[in-house]
């Protein structure tokens, strides 16, 4: 059902253009909006008239007319005057606030499909039936972006993203947590995971300038039937957390460019653990200082270049030589070689994502 604050605004308008005086009562006899004063307008008139078989009265200078929900009475409303302008402008809001509850009520049987798409928690013929009645388009190129908001914004997401985006481009946008708001991407045929990047850049320097928000943004990959749109919704979740774990200097994630974090996010943690302790033993990463760490991260960034890491970190070549000396003495593995290297950055992902778990057993 449409709010009251929809009803006052419409009843308001409609008063400002024609002058006529317009109320309207809920099926408690409750005013919800009016525009004058109604204590001479006694309840019982009113409740005489919801049983009524008729669906219009006139009562003294009042026009009474029902508001129906798909033939079900849902508010009377009541135009003050005595001419025949009072009668029309009373059947022009009958007509719109008819019109907005159809409107309000696909938007919200919409948001609720989507969301139960995106959960699973349809059956294959609901969906199907539902888009049909809906009328959402059943093949059509999709993909899920989800944007991660924090501060509890998610509704200034919703907000300034519901100005990018408009149903009418079959473009939708819900939420199914406090944290996230998701929009489903409809995409032109042709449309690659290039224009998807650049549309995700875009929401989040959007969001960044017009409302100061640090947002992250995951998406997962494109789908053309409307029952794997929860494919991607799961793909792009997948991202979002990968990327807070393993790519945290990243704003936007895809799922199709996740590598190797990917297939560690899925490991069990107690193979974690084994495989650490086989590496490192009691010396784990975890245990290493920040300047050990800073010039282990900076020396993969510059592909084991020792020269060029030295003069990023504004160290003498000597001197990162000797930290990487003693950083094998500690942990047997020697990074300026291709396969410790390898083992060593898979060993520093496994303990980012250890410590990842461990903040959600808090």
């Amino acid at each position: 059902m449409i709010s009251s604050q929809v009803i006052r605004t419409n009843i308001e308008e409609l008063h400002t253009i024609t002058k006529i005086n317009l109320c309207v009562y809920d099926l408690d006899g409750m005013v919800v909006a009016s525009t004058f004063d109604t204590n001479d307008i006694q309840a019982g008139i009113i409740g005489d008239f919801m049983v009524s078989p008729a669906d219009s009265q006139i009562i003294g200078t009042d026009h009474l007319l029902k508001i129906r929900d798909e033939g079900e009475l849902a508010y009377i409303l009541v135009a003050r005057g005595s001419s025949d302008e009072a009668y029309m402008v009373a059947r022009i809001a009958v007509s719109q606030l008819q019109n907005l509850i159809i409107a309000y009520k696909e938007r919200f049987d919409r948001n609720n499909f989507f969301q139960n798409l995106l959960l699973d928690n349809l059956l294959l013929v609901d969906i199907y039936n539902r888009a049909k009645k809906l009328h959402i388009e059943v093949l059509a190129p999709r993909i899920v972006i989800i944007v991660e908001t924090r501060n509890g914004k998610d509704g200034t997401a919703s907000e300034l993203l519901g100005g990018m985006f408009s149903t009418q481009s079959g473009d939708y946008i819900t939420a199914v947590d406090e944290s996230n708001v998701i929009l489903i991407k409809a995409l032109e045929i042709g449309e690659d995971y290039g224009a998807v990047e650049r549309t995700a850049q875009t929401i989040v320097d959007m969001m960044n300038t017009e409302a100061m928000m640090n947002v992250r943004v995951a998406y997962g990959t494109i789908v053309n039937e409307l029952k794997d749109v929860s494919k991607s919704y799961k793909e792009a979740k997948m991202a979002l957390d990968v990327g807070k774990i393993f790519y945290v200097e990243r704003k936007v994630n895809s799922y199709s460019a996740l590598g190797i974090g990917r297939l560690i996010y899925q490991l069990p943690v107690n193979l974690c653990k084994i495989f650490i302790n086989e590496i490192f033993g009691a010396e784990a990463p975890l245990d290493f200082d920040d300047e050990t760490l800073t010039t282990i991260n900076k020396f993969f960034e510059n592909n084991l270049n020792v020269s060029e890491t030295s003069r990023q970190l504004y160290v003498h070549r000597n001197t990162l030589v000797y930290r990487i000396e003693k950083l094998e003495k500690s942990t047997g593995l020697d990074i300026r070689t291709f396969d410790d290297a390898l083992t060593f950055k898979i060993a520093l992902m496994v303990v980012n994502y250890m410590k990842y778990l461990d903040t959600l057993e808090y």
